[in-house]
C-alpha cells in the first residue's frame, strides 16, 4: 500500500558535528604521538615495563583518534556510487576490530613480560619514568580539554575523548610507578604497575571487539528492546500488526531500521507512517527508518519467508 522513509537529519548535517572538531582531533592525535614516541624511547632505555605498556596503550588510542578523523574525511569526500548504497562506513568498524586485536596482543605481551620480571625485577631509574609520566599527563590534559565540548555533540569525538581519558589514567599509573621507585627504591613497582595497566586494557579490548563484531554480524543495538518496539508500533492507531522489524548499525551513531506495518481498512497510510517514523526517531533515536505499509491480505506473504 505504501512506504515511508525517514531521516532525522539532512545529508548536509550527517558529518557536520564531527567536522567542526576535526582540527582538535588532529591536535589530540599529535599530542598522543609525542607521548608515544617519548615513552617508547625512555621505556627502552630504562627497561620500564610500565612505560612500554602504557606506550602501547597510547599507540592504540592514537590509532583510534586517527580512525575517527579518517571516518570524517571519508564521509566528507567519498563519491556517491550506485553500488555503494551504504557508503564506506563499515571501514571504521573493521579498524575498530583490528584495534581490539592489537590491544589483546599488547596486554598479553605486557602480562608475559611482567610474570618473567617478577622473579628478578630489573633496576628501573625512577626519575626518567616520573618525568615522562608528567609529560604524558600534561599532553593528555590538554587533549582532554580540547575534546570536552565536542564530546557532547559527536559520537566520533566522544570516542576520542574517552580514549584520552583512559590515557590520563595510564599516565597516573606510570607516574605512581616512577615516584615509588624514586622515593622508596621498590623494584617491584614497575612490573606491578605494568600488570595493572595491562589488566586495564583487556576489558576495553574485549568491549571494543565485541561491539565491532555485533555491528559486523548486523545485530540490533543492545540498547533496544525489539519486542517492546514491535508492541509500540502495534499500539499506533490504525495498525493491526507489525512484523519484519530489522535494526542494525552501519557504524557508531548510524543505525538503520526497517519494518512492515499492517493497517486496518479505514486507516490513513500517511498518518500511520508519520506516527511510526516519529516514534522510532524521537523515542528510540532511529532516524533512518524505512517502513512498508500493507493491507492484511498482502501481509501473509512476508511470513512465508523462513529467514
Amino acid at each position: 500500500m505504501g512506504q515511508g522513509h525517514g531521516h532525522g537529519i539532512s545529508p548536509a548535517q550527517a558529518t557536520s558535528a564531527s567536522s567542526k572538531h576535526i582540527k582538535r582531533l588532529w591536535i589530540a592525535a599529535a599530542l598522543g604521538l609525542v607521548t608515544f614516541v617519548t615513552q617508547v624511547v625512555v621505556g627502552l632505555s630504562t627497561s620500564s615495563l610500565a612505560l612500554l605498556s602504557d606506550s602501547a596503550h597510547v599507540f592504540t588510542d592514537v590509532f583510534g583518534i586517527l580512525m575517527a578523523v579518517t571516518a570524517i574525511l571519508v564521509a566528507r569526500r567519498a563519491s556517491r556510487r550506485s553500488d555503494r548504497t551504504f557508503g564506506m562506513y563499515r571501514g571504521e568498524v573493521f579498524a575498530a576490530l583490528f584495534n581490539a586485536i592489537l590491544l589483546f596482543a599488547v596486554a598479553g605481551w605486557v602480562l608475559y613480560e611482567a610474570i618473567d620480571r617478577i622473579s628478578a625485577p630489573p633496576e628501573v631509574p625512577g626519575l626518567p619514568v616520573t618525568i615522562v609520566a608528567l609529560v604524558g599527563l600534561a599532553m593528555n590534559v590538554i587533549a582532554f580539554l580540547l575534546l570536552r565540548n565536542g564530546a557532547a555533540e559527536s559520537i566520533n569525538v566522544r570516542g576520542a575523548y574517552l580514549e584520552v581519558m583512559a590515557d590520563m589514567l595510564g599516565s597516573v599509573g606510570v607516574l605512581a610507578s616512577g615516584l615509588i621507585t624514586m622515593l622508596f627504591g621498590w623494584r617491584y613497582a614497575d612490573p606491578v604497575i605494568g600488570v595493572a595497566i595491562g589488566l586495564f586494557v583487556l576489558p576495553r579490548a574485549y568491549s571494543l571487539g565485541r561491539g565491532a563484531l555485533r555491528i559486523l554480524f548486523q545485530h540490533a543495538p543492545e540498547r533496544l528492546d525489539l519486542p517492546q518496539v514491535i508492541a509500540e508500533l502495534k499500539a499506533i492507531p490504525g495498525v493491526q500488526d507489525a512484523h519484519d522489524l530489522h535494526v542494525w548499525t552501519l557504524t557508531s551513531g548510524m543505525e538503520v531500521a526497517t519494518a512492515h506495518l499492517v493497517i486496518t481498512a479505514k486507516a490513513e497510510p500517511d498518518t500511520v507512517l508519520a506516527e511510526a517514523r516519529n516514534l522510532l526517531a524521537v523515542k528510540h533515536h532511529l532516524d533512518h527508518a524505512t517502513l512498508q505499509v500493507e493491507s492484511a491480505a498482502a501481509a501473509g506473504r512476508c511470513h512465508e519467508l523462513s529467514w
